[in-house]
């Protein structure tokens, strides 16, 4: 066996931006010190051998892969996806790790990805990196995501957003105020892409383009020459989504914390209006954060139908209620492996 090594990859908060990136559009998420872990030797031997800290089972996988979606146990799929992509033919013997909550939003799944690839010592750029692992979730679970979560595990910048073009690839960081914090909180309902309605904003959203042309560049008003009314609101949440991100950023950048929350709680009416992702229970917990003195603005977080909400507050303020699980989170550098 090799030498001990680590591989860190963070979870992702997403700021505002939701339901944009499978069509090109505008993000705006930010790496957070909430992630996962995999401690591993590297070994000659075509297997892949992990425990986990957090889950029952054991994976052993042999190598080469075929069929990510069919491996158990559940968790090992994303591992066994990321495998697959790679053509992986010698494995890695280890421990897994993580402090991103399951069914949260925070991209469980895409730290593990990227601390998978990591580990089986994928090189190249942070995009080529993000694809790698962006197939390996789609093999994994069959949910035809964007690159957002992949890629922001892979570039994050400590103390900055990053401002994602998910059509032309390209992230820009941005500083987050000194002056204010960032709280997610769970709403108290698990959230599962693959058995949601998720794949059905996806078709969605490709038919609208197949009338409008692409969401990501189409005009602002370019819905309304959609005649069927749901693809139409479905339109309308992106055009307006992508023009909110960039508002967002500016705002931001210029320490306006009040623009920026605002622009946060137009967002989430957005997703619950027009997009029908919310649920009554992130509903009130939005309304109930920006209520609360010092939030500035409140919103889902991770696509919707359950998981966490993110609240923008000024520095020191907590708004956590009593009997909600939360984390106060600060925007983390990017995946890395290190030997130990």
């Amino acid at each position: 066996m090799s030498a001990t090594h680590r591989a860190w990859a963070p979870g992702r908060v997403n700021l505002i931006g939701e339901h944009t990136d499978y069509t090109g559009g505008l993000v705006m998420p930010m790496a957070i010190d909430l992630g996962c872990e995999i401690r591993f030797e590297r070994i000659a031997e075509p297997m892949i051998s992990l425990v986990s800290a957090d889950q029952p089972d054991p994976l052993t996988l042999q190598l080469p892969v075929a069929g990510a979606g069919d491996v158990m146990p559940a968790w090992g799929r994303y591992v066994a996806g990321v495998a697959e992509e790679l053509g992986a033919a010698s494995g890695i013997v280890g421990e897994v790790s993580s402090t991103v909550p399951l069914g949260s939003g925070l991209s469980s799944s895409a730290a593990l990805e990227v601390a998978v690839a990591l580990a089986l010592g994928a090189t190249g750029s942070d995009v080529e990196l993000a694809e790698i692992c962006r197939a390996a979730e789609r093999r994994a679970s069959g949910v035809p995501c964007g690159i957002m979560d992949q890629l922001a595990s892979v570039a994050g910048v400590a103390g900055h957003a990053l401002l994602i073009d998910c059509g032309k690839l390209t992230v820009e960081p941005v500083p987050v105020p000194v002056d204010c914090s960032v709280v997610v909180i769970h709403s108290g309902q698990h959230r599962d892409l693959a058995g949601s309605a998720y794949n059905e904003r996806v078709e969605q959203c490709a038919r609208a383009e197949v009338l409008i042309g692409p969401l990501r560049s189409a005009a602002s008003d370019a819905w309304r020459r959609i005649e069927d009314p749901t693809v139409a609101a479905r339109a309308r949440h992106v055009l307006s989504e992508n023009g909110r991100v960039r508002r967002f950023a500016t705002a931001l950048a210029a320490d306006d914390l009040g623009l920026a929350g605002s622009l946060m709680v137009q967002s989430h009416r957005s997703l619950r209006d027009d997009f029908d992702v919310s649920t009554p229970a992130l509903d009130e917990l939005v309304e109930r954060l920006v209520a609360t003195p010092g939030v500035h603005g409140a919103r889902l977080t991770g696509a919707g139908f359950g998981g966490c909400v993110v609240g923008l507050c000024d520095a020191g303020v907590d708004p956590r209620p009593d009997g909600f699980l939360g984390w106060i989170v600060h925007a983390s550098a990017g995946a890395f492996v290190e030997p130990l």
